[in-house]
């Protein structure tokens, strides 16, 4: 049966052109309307889903038509969509931008395609009055199937600049501008850092910004107007993610996954398919926990900053005393890039300071002064491991500022794309990399986790059939 899902895309021309500030903005404005509203980002992001779980009340997920495959996204969509009353997605970099320069793939106009949802475009007008027509007729006519519905404008200098700006695109295009921001408002800018924005685990108390930057969105955008425009979607017929399983399953095994400042990077969706396939998830704190929980079968540790808190980390010896422990015991391991970080020998931060941590992975980490990789990847298992067999292929997406200072033994992964390399660590139970995987882009990915923890708890070798 089709469902009603009222749902919104807000895009940008570019990257830094206001999207998020808006996206959480008009999320915020919405919610303060009584709304349950369910966000969403485009992309391997995992900064902005937290700004919108600060906005709306409700895990934000991520939406990536490159590493799941799109039956798999929109499933993921619809299971997430249907359980609230609207549904607003920020999108990622340019809405054209994805994987390549040759096509769509990944980028929010294929997502917003694939969800057939409406779009708003962001664009920033901070130099320019009439020549914003010329650049929102250019995005209006580029793919005649991206249902544009109309524009915000960022960067505006006062109300008659504001006035020109929308008359000018309205003639042109026949669609409405449905609000602005104006421009050098600091105080609606938020704090970045070498991954983008400051996680909000570290901004303490974000109710003062929230309240002025609602303000800021009811007293200048149009929010019926965007209402309106959600409330045009069409309705979506429902879809099977095949991720799931068809029957609730009881739980099996605890998994304790790190959370705190250092650790916060997680795509909810993997969250979400741990638990259904069994898993109770249990959170800890490597940097304030002198102990893991107890009665765990396995561990996961997501990305994040360890750079930041190397030392912190590295004085918690009695925590790292009992993850060795657990791990010279046979304890899966799941970790991705900080994750990784932390269980190497150690980490060499920015300024050169040297920080002994786990040493579970044979290898120190090195913080670099530029950006060190980025970019969608493609990978080979090398044998089998924790979440999957050799030979399995999957996508993923990286994203780091370190390196690691010597090639890694029984490397996790080779690497077939963007380069041929290898990649990560993989021993017994043991599986980390640089690499960050969305577990929709397999569905024997979460159930293979907590089968092996299942196994491991109940005292099996974890690779036993």
């Amino acid at each position: 049966m089709k469902v009603a899902i009222p749902r919104l895309v807000i895009a940008g021309t570019h990257s830094g052109v206001g999207k998020t500030t808006i996206s959480i903005g008009v999320m915020a404005a919405l919610k303060r309307r009584g709304l349950k509203v369910q966000p969403f980002k485009v992309g391997p992001d995992y900064i902005d889903p937290m700004y919108h779980l600060v906005a709306t009340g409700l895990p934000s997920r991520n939406l990536d038509s490159w590493m799941v495959p799109p039956e798999a996204m929109v499933g993921l969509f619809d299971r997430a969509a249907r359980r609230a009353d609207i549904s607003v997605v920020e999108g990622v970099m340019g809405l054209f931008d994805g994987h390549s320069g040759l096509d769509d793939a990944g980028s929010t106009a294929q997502v917003a395609k694939l969800i057939d949802s409406p779009v708003i475009l962001i664009i920033n007008v901070g130099a320019m009055a009439r020549s914003a027509a010329a650049i929102a007729l250019g995005y209006q006519r580029f793919d005649p199937e991206l249902d544009l519905k109309g524009f915000i404008v960022n960067g505006v200098g006062g109300p008659r600049h504001f006035q020109w700006v929308k008359e000018a695109i309205e003639q042109t295009t026949s669609l409405p501008v449905l609000g602005y921001l104006p421009k050098n408002e600091a105080d609606l800018k938020l704090p970045e850092r070498h991954l983008g924005l400051v996680p909000t685990a570290e901004q303490g108390e974000l109710v003062a910004f929230f309240d002025k930057l609602v303000s800021q969105i009811e007293e200048t955008l149009d929010i019926d107007g965007l209402l309106r425009v959600a409330h045009s979607a069409g309705p979506l017929v429902p879809e099977n993610s095949g991720l799931f399983p068809v029957e609730p399953v009881s739980p099996l095994v605890r998994i304790a996954v790190a959370r705190d400042e250092a650790f916060s990077f997680y795509y909810q969706d993997n969250l979400d398919l741990l638990e259904a396939h069994g898993a109770e998830l249990v959170h800890f704190s490597p940097l304030e926990d002198r102990v893991l929980p107890e009665n765990i079968g396995g561990i996961y540790i997501g990305g994040g900053f360890p750079e930041m808190f190397a030392d912190k980390l590295s004085r918690n010896q009695s925590f790292i005393a009992d993850l060795r422990r657990l791990a010279s015991e046979g304890m899966p391991i799941y970790a991705e890039c900080g994750g990784l970080m932390y269980l190497c020998r150690g980490v060499t931060d920015f300024e050169g300071n040297r920080y002994p941590l786990a040493g579970l992975v044979p290898g120190w980490s090195a913080m670099t002064r530029k950006l060190s990789r980025m970019g969608y990847v493609e990978v080979e298992f090398g044998r089998d491991t924790v979440l999957a067999t050799a030979g399995t292929r999957l996508r993923g997406h990286e994203f780091h500022w370190s390196e690691l200072e010597e090639a890694l033994p029984s490397p996790a992964y080779r690497m077939t794309h963007p380069h041929i390399a290898n990649e990560g660590y993989a021993e017994g139970n043991l599986l980390a990399s640089y690499v960050h995987l969305h577990f929709g882009t397999d569905p024997q990915l979460a159930p293979n986790f907590v089968r092996v923890c299942h196994r491991h708890q109940r005292g099996r070798n974890i690779f036993d059939k």
